[in-house]
Parts: structure tokens; sequence; C-alpha cells
């Protein structure tokens, strides 16, 4: 092979080579269950750039999130599609999720939710949709720690909610 042919083929190998690589659409979200409180606290943890996109799809097609240029609707946005994506059923009884607000840490949206009045938790079912009509492979981890139980699922748009159980 002529030292032309070589080099073309040495540079093309790793072009082909990164054809493969995928993005990962994932959320995680945490609910705890604060007694003291008697409330649940949620925290979900959204990609930014997955969760502007979403809203501009959806919203506002100028919406930007993150920096100084942050929409003012934003918020808004924000609160009304969580509370639309994520239900939470405790004890078969659906429950109102508060919008608390969020924060940005390096390339990740933080939002708060709360579900206050809550005495007891037999069970808990939770649906979370967040991003499934934007992406086809998103999975949306969901976390709990409710009595010091710990529990985890992985919800995906064939499988958008889990009933777990505490008593």
């Amino acid at each position: 092979m002529n030292p032309l042919k070589q080099l073309l083929l040495i540079l093309a190998v790793p072009l082909f080579s990164f054809t493969t690589l995928h993005k990962y659409y994932i959320s995680v979200t945490q609910i705890d269950y604060v007694q003291d409180k008697q409330s649940l606290q949620i925290t979900s943890r959204i990609f930014i750039d997955d969760l502007e996109k979403l809203l501009r799809e959806r919203y506002d097609e100028t919406i930007i999130l993150a920096g100084k240029n942050e929409s003012s609707t934003a918020d808004l946005y924000i609160e009304k599609y969580l509370t639309e994506k994520i239900q939470i059923k405790v004890n078969g009884k659906e429950v109102k999720l508060l919008y608390i607000g969020k924060e940005y840490d390096t390339d990740l949206v933080k939002c708060y939710l709360e579900v206050e009045n809550i005495k007891k938790i037999e069970s808990l079912e939770i649906s979370n949709k967040v991003l499934f009509d934007v992406f086809d492979g998103q999975q949306n981890i969901v976390k709990t720690n409710i009595y010091s139980k710990q529990k985890s699922v992985i919800l995906i748009p064939q499988k958008d909610s889990a009933l777990l159980k505490f008593n």
C-alpha cells in the first residue's frame, strides 16, 4: 500500500469509530420523606440542554435556561411541565406537587418540588414521564428514601410508573 493510502486510512478509521457514539437521556429524581415536617421533598435532576429543548418545542422557541439571559418565563414553564409529567399517589390517593424552584449545577438543573401534609406512607406510586415526549430513549431513575428504606426504579416510556410499598 502506498504511503498516501496508508495516511488516509489512518485518518479515516478514527472518524468512523465515533459514529456509534450515543447520547444517553436520563433524569434522576430523589424523593425523601421528612417525617418531622410531614412532607415529601423531591429533587429532579435534568440535563439543562434536554430541558431547554423540551421547553422550546412545547412552549417558547426562544426560551433560554441558565445564565444572565435566562427567560423570565422559565420557572413558569418548568413548573407547568413538571407538575403535569410527575404524578404521585400516597396510599392510593393522588397528591399535589408544589414547585419550590430550581438551581443550576454545571450541566444540570435541579428542580425542587414538595408534597405537604403526609402523615404516614404505606405505599407510593410514582409516574415520571419527564422528557418522554422528546426523547425516545429517555430513562427516568426514581430513588426514594422513606423511613430509612431506600428503593429505586427506572421508568421508561413503556413502563412510566411504579408502586413502592413501605409497610
